[in-house]
């Protein structure tokens, strides 16, 4: 029996830096997330916070550069279900996104992604990739067994 901090890996592969791998991503993810257990809802919440991930990193990170890949993996635990993004972009400072929900924001078409990942998961990091890129490691954890 697998203790509480002992991973699985589930997926661990590159993508293209293509809108069409954020369907395929989006996709994988929540069947393994189905899989692990999470229900509806739950899941609807890890498709959205993947979706604008994989968006962020294919769009804002890779800026759509064919030679540039977004590396995806995902762990299951059994305490938790943890998926990691990272682009090859030049990477960003999190303290310059601006905050969605200042009213001067408000009506912008982008600059949500960080706000709605961290509203639909339990934990959120954004982390430097080395050699270049961001990484987004996201934390669903499953609810107490009763």
């Amino acid at each position: 029996m697998a203790s509480d901090t002992e991973s699985t890996g589930i997926l661990d592969q590159d993508y293209a830096s293509t809108l069409e791998s954020v369907d395929v991503v989006e996709a994988d993810i929540l069947k393994a997330a189905g899989e692990a257990g999470f229900g509806e809802d739950e899941q609807h919440g890890i498709g959205m916070a993947v979706r604008e991930c994989m968006v962020n990193a294919v769009v804002h990170g890779n800026r759509y550069n064919k030679n540039k890949r977004v590396h995806v993996r995902v762990a299951k635990s059994a305490k938790d279900f943890t998926i990691s993004i990272a682009d090859q972009g030049e990477g960003f400072e999190t303290e310059r996104v601006p905050d969605p929900l200042d009213e001067t924001n408000i009506l912008r078409h982008s600059g949500r992604g960080l706000f709605l990942m961290a509203a639909f998961m339990d934990d959120v990091k954004v982390e430097k990739a080395s050699p270049t890129g961001t990484a987004v490691t996201m934390v669903k954890s499953f609810p107490p067994q009763e």
